[in-house]
């Protein structure tokens, strides 16, 4: 059984990812991260100074609406790499190399795009929770109709961003399952749909970002562990 998690990496969803994780006792956790960026994760660092652009300009785009969500970045992976370590689980870094799929995109990206992509982020630090609320319920309502509209306004990042990474997360995941029975991928929840079809007729369940973020957060466990552990 391989089931797929759909995370938002600016929700305080982190308890609710452990509970999952437990229930499910798989033998290996996949994360939408690589190597780098969980360890920058773990250092509590707030990005790569040096960066690309694009890279740092969204970077900071996600903790300003983290902050708006009372929590930090990607603490729900985190959580489920903590719990792996906890229930004697491996761990996989299913992402690509983010440096490397930042200048991909900004390479691809005609300049409409980028002064459009740039643009929309100036406006978002001026948009009111219950405005990104209501855009999340739109894309709960119809991910698949939001996803393609958004590719219709910014295609090399849908492309880039979301459908190369569904290739290489589903790759990845199907590379696993050859050795792994009971696997749980914790993922994007943009990505899930993607990553669900390209898995063919493997066996999935899915539990979305919406399942996750209506149950209350239990607060009763803390896991600790050594990055050194990582493998």
């Amino acid at each position: 059984m391989i089931t797929l998690v759909g995370v938002g990496h600016v929700f305080d969803i982190k308890d609710q990812v452990r509970r999952v994780i437990a229930e499910r006792l798989p033998s290996v956790v996949c994360v939408e991260l690589d190597r780098a960026r969980f360890h920058t994760l773990m250092s509590g660092a707030t990005g790569r100074p040096g960066g690309p652009l694009p890279y740092n300009a969204l970077a900071f785009f996600q903790r300003w609406i983290a902050r708006k969500y009372g929590t930090d970045v990607g603490q729900e992976m985190v959580a489920a790499v903590s719990t792996a370590r906890e229930i004697g689980a491996d761990v996989a870094f299913i992402d690509m190399e983010a440096t490397d799929v930042f200048h991909r995109f900004w390479k691809g990206m005609s300049f409409k795009e980028r002064v459009k992509m740039f643009v929309a982020l100036i406006s978002s630090l001026f948009v009111r929770k219950k405005t990104i609320d209501r855009e999340i319920r739109r894309f709960e309502d119809d991910n698949e109709t939001y996803l393609e509209a958004f590719g219709e306004e910014f295609p090399s990042i849908k492309r880039i961003l979301i459908d190369d990474r569904n290739t290489h997360m589903a790759r990845a995941i199907e590379k696993i399952s050859e050795t792994h029975v009971n696997i749980v991928a914790v993922i994007g929840d943009g990505h899930i749909e993607g990553v669900r079809d390209l898995l063919g007729d493997r066996e999935v369940d899915v539990v979305r970002l919406r399942e996750l973020r209506s149950e209350p957060s239990t607060n009763s466990v803390t896991f600790s562990f050594s990055i050194e552990d990582d493998s």
